[in-house]
């Protein structure tokens, strides 16, 4: 029977939506995470224990793993696992990014020089350890850590003073290591869903952001397709993520990639090479239906893709904000949320009780919302209409 490992790291959102494609698939599952996997209670030795922090002993124990029983496939769930992945299907002959371009996905600093040397449009940028010493790029700027994601630690400043706080505090989040001081480029906000075979961009969906992210803090709410926006600009975007994913030595698998849109000009902001976080890609259906998940598990298996146009109606998703720190107590009113036209789903990730904290410290969202309509704009309407029914009680 065909069989995929899947790494999946414990904090993950998404192990129940990769399980559920790849039982569409009929494909065996083989689940890895760098604790007691999780699922290990129904998978038994379905479920085992790789290193996610170290590449090297993660693909050795992979590569074990298939000597004993045969693996089809390696598929990194989020980014704790792009890199194993990248060793992995290296040692194993699978499709797979060359690690070195997994690894600069991982390391903002290492992506800013590669695009860099690529020519590709980016904000200007420096990289340092001091926080107490950021050097001068002009204002307004943003300050991040390098080795963090989902807008960790990412903080706008508008002064120097602003400049060494927001510096401090992204090195507290990330607990010391390189920092970069970039640009800030106003404008319009979107990101670029799509799938690499062989070097070259399949471009799956285009979400707008409507929400405007000036910060201080950049917490993404907000995410619609169709995106937007002209043609000639959709064309500007497939372009320069397609440079990027070049510059960075992207050959394999899903990107999920950030750009701002400003005086007609194109600029990336990140490219990840994995697919879209949390629970969003449940705002996407391709072809007959089939989900996001699926289209990964297919090109990783050598699968058919077929029909990857995406579905005809407008659909979006609503990363539900955490609006200050606590406990969590209670989410009220969801059944008015649920019932609003146009709502197909609504998930609240985080358990009652649980000790909440907003970005930029913290690292999770509330839930997800998720709408499906005629038009980009009704789905706006609906998600924002449906949050305003939940009342979240944080103590």
């Amino acid at each position: 029977m065909t069989r995929v490992l899947l790494l999946l790291p414990t904090a993950t959102y998404r192990a129940a939506d990769f399980i559920d494609a790849a039982r569409e698939l009929g494909v065996e599952v083989v689940v890895a995470s760098e604790e007691r996997p999780i699922l290990a209670d129904t998978m038994g030795d379905r479920a085992v224990v790789v290193t996610l922090d170290d590449p090297s002993a993660g693909a050795a124990a992979i590569e074990e793993l298939d000597a004993r029983h045969g693996i089809d496939a390696v598929v990194a769930v989020d980014d704790q696992g792009v890199l194993v992945a990248a060793h992995a299907g290296e040692v194993l002959g699978f499709p797979h990014n060359p690690p070195d371009a997994a690894a600069r996905t991982r390391d903002k600093a290492a992506m800013r020089l590669a695009l860099e040397a690529g020519e590709v449009p980016q904000p200007r940028f420096a990289i340092f350890e001091d926080p107490d010493d950021v050097p001068s790029i002009g204002f307004p700027c943003v300050v991040k850590p390098s080795r963090l994601s989902a807008s960790r630690g990412v903080i706008r400043a508008n002064d120097a003073d602003e400049a060494r706080a927001a510096a401090r505090r992204a090195s507290d989040i990330a607990a010391g290591g390189t920092l970069l001081v970039e640009e800030y480029v106003p404008g319009d906000e979107l990101a670029l869903e799509g799938l690499l075979r062989d070097g070259e961009l399949e471009v799956l969906a285009m979400f707008d952001k409507p929400d405007a992210l000036e910060g201080p803090y950049f917490e993404e709410t907000i995410y619609v397709t169709p995106a937007r926006f002209d043609d000639a600009t959709a064309r500007d975007i497939e372009r320069v993520v397609t440079d990027a994913a070049t510059a960075l030595g992207l050959r394999e698998g899903p990107i999920h990639a950030e750009v701002r849109v400003h005086d007609h000009r194109v600029w990336v902001l990140e490219v990840a090479a994995r697919s879209i976080g949390g629970l969003c890609a449940r705002a996407l259906r391709f072809g007959a239906g089939i989900s996001l998940e699926e289209v990964i598990l297919r090109h990783a298996l050598g699968r058919d893709l077929g029909d990857l146009a995406r579905e005809s109606t407008a659909s979006g998703v609503m990363m539900l904000p955490i609006p200050r720190a606590g406990r969590l107590s209670a989410v009220n009113g969801q059944d008015d949320a649920r019932a609003v036209p146009g709502i197909v789903g609504l998930e609240i990730t985080i358990p009652i009780g649980r000790e909440v904290q907003p970005l930029p410290d913290g690292d999770r969202y509330l839930g997800f919302l998720f709408a499906r309509a005629d038009t980009p704009d009704e789905v706006e309407s609906a998600l924002r209409a449906a949050h305003a029914a939940l009342d979240v009680a944080i103590t």
